[in-house]
């Protein structure tokens, strides 16, 4: 078995709020980037409330989907609850992929854990990665424990009331995890061998644990980016918005940031910026949306010095999809970002 090191990144504090109250330029430094082919995504939009998660297997426990806000999220009612994403192979894990998610706790749960990610070999996990108040934890191979510091904004009871930005990056026996805009965790060798992954969580009575906006992608990579351009084309999974609006995800940064890198060290490089939509709605609407999200990134590029003129943008709607808008996983895949080199 290989040597397991474990490095811990200290985090400064990250300011007053959770995720979607932070400003977007306490992510300038974000270096996730997301895996550019969706595997599974689901923002619970197409759940009904009140209902277990249409693209969910239950393994045990009990979970349903409510609305928190102007968002869906899956919310756990059981201790030891396990969930299945609904993944049409059953070893589907790559080599390289990403995973991310929005989890919530309730003070109450005082020093318990949140929401678990377990990364499966068999029916043994290979990997466990848990949420909670003082550390991002580790469980690796052999029964090793290795504990990420939370940043201080995130500290005990600071952690509770918020939903916080998970994002997991695994590229072969590498792993790295971030929390908001930071990176708390990072494992640089772990024999890692899982098939498939699941979601788990011990709920107590009357205490929220939730989870949402899930989404595991093959790859993730900043040097995938710009050998994408030299092809002509980088198709983006990872730039995300709130629900219905133009409004940029501040986890969204890791890959802006990269793209304006790669604009940067490439003065003649122009890009065309494409919205997409998949087909679910009025035809006019994902247009007009389409574009508003195109002309948000392009803002946002230029907010972090990129010349404007260097860069056009488009709004395509659901014209021009790269999935079967009649399947879930099509219409995840339809939903993204394209930067198409002129």
């Amino acid at each position: 078995m290989k040597k397991l090191i474990l490095v811990l990144i200290l985090s400064t504090p990250l300011g007053a709020g959770g995720l979607f109250a932070q400003d977007i330029k306490a992510y300038q430094n974000y270096d996730f980037v997301a895996g550019d082919k969706i595997i599974f995504a689901d923002d619970f939009q197409d759940s009904q409330e009140g209902e277990f998660g249409t693209h969910w297997k239950l393994k045990e426990g009990q979970a349903v989907v409510n609305k928190s806000g102007d968002e869906k999220a899956f919310f756990l009612m059981k201790f030891y609850t396990k969930l299945l994403p609904r993944v049409k192979t059953a070893a589907y894990l790559p080599k390289d992929y990403t995973i991310e998610f929005d989890a919530y706790l309730d003070e109450g749960y005082d020093s318990n854990p949140g929401i678990r990610i377990l990364l499966m070999n068999g029916e043994e996990p290979a990997v466990t990665i848990e949420t909670s108040r003082d550390y991002t934890t580790f469980y690796g191979p052999s029964s090793t424990t290795l504990n990420g510091d939370n940043p201080k904004d995130f500290l005990a009871e600071n952690y509770f009331n918020k939903w916080i930005h998970y994002a997991i990056a695994v590229k072969g026996g590498q792993v790295k995890v971030y929390m908001n805009q930071y990176r708390v965790m990072s494992v640089p060798e772990v024999e890692l061998k899982a098939s498939y992954l699941m979601v788990g969580g011990d709920y107590s009575e009357g205490k929220t644990m939730a989870f949402k906006n899930f989404k595991l992608a093959a790859g993730g990579d900043q040097n995938l980016i710009g050998k994408a351009f030299t092809d002509g084309k980088y198709i983006s999974h990872g730039i995300n918005f709130d629900v219905n609006k133009a409004t940029i995800k501040p986890a969204s940064m890791g890959e802006i940031n990269a793209i304006a890198k790669i604009l940067k060290e490439n003065n003649s490089l122009k890009l065309e910026i494409g919205g997409h939509t998949d087909a679910d709605g009025d035809d006019a609407s994902n247009l007009k949306l389409s574009e508003a999200r195109a002309n948000a990134v392009k803002n946002q590029l230029v907010s972090i010095g990129i010349d404007g003129s260097r860069l056009t943008t488009k709004g395509y709607g659901e014209t021009k999809p790269i999935g079967d808008n009649k399947t879930f996983e099509g219409k995840a895949e339809n939903r993204r970002v394209e930067f198409v080199k002129m």
